[in-house]
């Protein structure tokens, strides 16, 4: 797919040696940006890479073998407002950045590298930032129509970066181990037994949202069939979605939307057999993961923000009028109502089941 940068200039392969990359500020768009961090890696192997970003997903970043450093972009905080941007913009000048590569889309992005003195700052030309930059990437229509993955790819190698592949794995540290532990005796988790996580909530509406009374079902069909321990997964904000599951729900599950970080989430995800998602950044951390995921997708679109992971499975059903991308339904909801029950416990015990027999060799 053809790209081109502004006046035909790349990168130059040698004499970077401190590159600031500007992360992605959700969850699962930071996970679909490590192969791009990974091909800036392998072209300039010796740099020192920091990230700058947004205290909620800085931990994503943390987990990547191809990051140095993370630099928190604080806001709200020190970092909020005009005088915070020049507050930031002061401490990335004394770090004395060779190049920035802004995968964030947003034209502050680019101000912020200019006004760092950084003199090198590349990126899609994007929100009318193209004059910021010194090597700017034509965003075509093309490109905004294949998998995030590929278009975060796509904006480095226009930009000379050598191809690391497309596979995201996270790896945490031993440290997650302990942390687990004490997860484990917090929320009164067996560890013996196996377990299933749940994510019933999504940011953005209801429409990426499959029903909770089905997410109940498939829990206590899968609770009855293998004796696991259902953990549902979410933010405060998704405490209603959970309250429902629950509710509906005839074996106990253990709730714990609101109440970790995400750090926490990444140490219980780690150790779940299987994770049951609608399309949210949760979604692609289990899949970063290695774990099996089931990512049910409706009003969204999984030919651009399917999970990674060659164990996830997406249910989606193909319609005129999806992917809507809406965050409510204007109609009957069918992209939802066509998911039933049983094709998702389906899933899951094919997933599991391919599970204990990879666990068995």
């Amino acid at each position: 797919m053809p790209l081109t940068v502004r006046g035909g200039k790349k990168l130059p392969p040698k004499g970077i040696e401190r590159v600031l990359i500007r992360g992605t500020n959700w969850i699962g768009d930071v996970v679909m940006t490590l192969p791009a961090v990974a091909a800036v890696r392998k072209t300039w192997p010796k740099a020192r890479i920091s990230i700058l970003a947004k205290p909620w997903v800085a931990e994503v970043y943390r987990l990547s073998a191809d990051v140095d450093d993370v630099i928190v972009f604080q806001e709200p905080g020190r970092h909020a407002g005009i005088r915070g941007k020049f507050r930031l913009a002061g401490e990335l000048r004394n770090a004395g950045f060779d190049c920035a590569i802004l995968l964030q889309n947003a034209i502050e992005a680019a101000i912020i590298a200019v006004l760092a003195g950084i003199p090198l700052r590349a990126g899609y030309n994007s929100d009318g930032r193209g004059v910021l930059l010194t090597h700017a990437v034509r965003r075509t229509k093309a490109i905004r129509q294949v998998h995030q993955i590929d278009y975060y790819i796509e904006m480095v190698r226009a930009l000379g970066c050598t191809s690391a592949g497309r596979d995201v794995r996270l790896r945490p540290g031993e440290d997650y181990d302990g942390l687990a532990r004490a997860l484990f005796s917090r929320f009164g988790i067996d560890e013996n037994l196996p377990l299933i996580g749940i994510a019933p909530g999504a940011a953005y509406g209801p429409a990426k949202k499959w029903f909770p009374e089905r997410f109940a079902a498939v829990a206590d069909r899968l609770s009855g069939g293998s004796g696991a321990q259902m953990i549902l997964f979410g933010s405060a904000g998704d405490r209603e979605s959970t309250d429902t599951v629950q509710g509906s729900a005839r074996h106990p599950l253990i709730d714990i939307a609101g109440m970790t970080n995400l750090k926490e989430a990444i140490a219980l995800i780690a150790r779940c057999s299987l994770f049951i998602s609608n399309d949210s950044g949760l979604m692609h951390v289990a899949g970063a993961l290695g774990v099996p995921t089931i990512a049910i997708f409706g009003s969204t679109n999984p030919v651009t923000t399917s999970p990674v992971g060659e164990r996830s499975v997406v249910i989606h059903h193909d319609l005129d009028c999806s992917p809507c991308l809406k965050p409510v339904c204007p109609t009957d909801f069918r992209c939802m109502e066509m998911i039933g029950i049983e094709e998702v416990y389906a899933a899951a015990r094919k997933l599991l089941a391919r599970g204990e027999e990879e666990n068995q060799n």
